[in-house]
């Protein structure tokens, strides 16, 4: 027999009210011979999840809840989780219903046994699984794209690599706790890519169903910040996941200076000089919002708080530009190489505005 929680389930909530009193049955109905504790991990939800979690656990004792009012983001919610988790066990998964709690025995059971086993899978795409009843046709076929891309470029071998459901051991999560990317949603492909290949792993199907309540969290941005991971573990984690979007929001800000450029000279037929300067703030504005909705969106800033950030983006990237342009102007006059000038002065500018407006305009409060 194991000791009291030996079992952890770490689940991630925003605005999940409509789903906490269903989940907990559930995994209660499933689970109640084993000693497990269920932590909801939740991002300062608006719509009463909290006080619906606070209310649950006067009535079930082994619901925990940690809330998070600085951070936001699934994988951080994991991170988080990991950290205050004292297990030997631990299994993440969605509040939203589309996880089939009835394989939580089977995992549990596999993984217990079998001293060689570090890692299950509740996987969508292997025997016995499936998503068509929670996935529309356009995103079953992007999903079987992205594993495709992501099994090759991290030279991983998992059927399902972008589940969000899967148990894991303790000792085999600690070690590379430290190297995980907050940002984003795919926190097991992380995991898998940072262990190296050190993980035994087993894959259980199940029937991925479709959201009971609340809205979903997948967009066009998780594509991007899994993107970002997959290069980021290419680069052997010398790149974080947030410098290189921070650097891809910066290379949409170059598109966005030569288009209001084209449109202000060209078309509206102001002067080249007053068209570049418009264009460059135009630009630096679209990099802040892009910024702040993708790159930082787990400290994103609203209301007056924005306007400030705004102001201090400006700034901070303003002293880039000179910093930009003197390095630059220095490494040419003593090798008098263009190319090799004009790149170490934009990767001057482009760590100086990432390490100064992390540190200041979107600072952990």
């Amino acid at each position: 027999m194991y000791r009291k929680n030996d079992l952890i389930i770490i689940i991630p909530t925003y605005n999940e009210v409509g789903n906490i009193q269903n989940i907990v049955k559930r995994i209660y109905d499933v689970l109640k011979e084993i000693n497990f504790k269920i932590l909801f991990v939740d991002d300062n939800s608006s719509d009463g999840t909290i006080e619906r979690i606070q209310q649950i656990k006067k009535e079930y004792k082994f619901v925990d809840l940690i809330i998070r009012t600085n951070v936001k983001g699934l994988a951080s919610a994991c991170i988080d989780g990991f950290i205050n988790s004292d297990a030997d066990f631990i299994a993440v998964m969605d509040c939203d219903l589309q996880h089939d709690e009835k394989i939580l025995p089977k995992m549990w059971e596999k993984l217990t046994n079998n001293d060689n086993l570090d890692l299950i899978v509740g996987s969508r795409h292997t025997e016995k699984g499936s998503a068509k009843s929670g996935f529309s046709s356009l995103r079953s076929f992007l999903s079987k794209i992205a594993i495709k891309f992501t099994n090759l470029l991290l030279m991983i071998n998992v059927k399902d690599p972008m589940s969000g459901y899967f148990m894991i051991r303790k000792n085999k999560l600690t070690p590379v706790i430290s190297k995980l990317q907050p940002n984003g949603f795919k926190i097991l492909a992380d995991i898998i890519a940072s262990s190296k290949g050190n993980l035994s792993i087993m894959e259980i199907g199940y029937n991925f169903k479709k959201r009971q309540s609340g809205e979903s969290k997948m967009s066009l941005i998780v594509a991007i910040e899994l993107f970002a991971l997959i290069l980021s573990h290419l680069s052997y984690s010398l790149l974080s996941v947030r410098f290189i979007l921070f650097a891809m929001v910066g290379a949409s800000g170059i598109f966005v200076q030569i288009l209001s450029t084209y449109i202000l000279f060209k078309l509206l037929s102001i002067s080249f000089l007053n068209s570049q300067i418009l264009s460059v703030f135009i630009a630096m504005t679209s990099n802040y919002y892009f910024n702040n909705i993708i790159t930082y969106k787990d400290r994103a800033l609203l209301g007056k708080n924005y306007l400030k950030g705004l102001f201090s983006f400006y700034l901070i990237c303003s002293i880039g530009a000179l910093a930009n342009v003197a390095f630059a102007d220095f490494v040419y006059k003593n090798l008098e190489i263009w190319v090799v000038a004009s790149i170490l002065g934009a990767l001057l500018g482009a760590i100086w505005n990432f390490i100064i407006n992390s540190t200041f305009t979107w600072k952990i409060k």
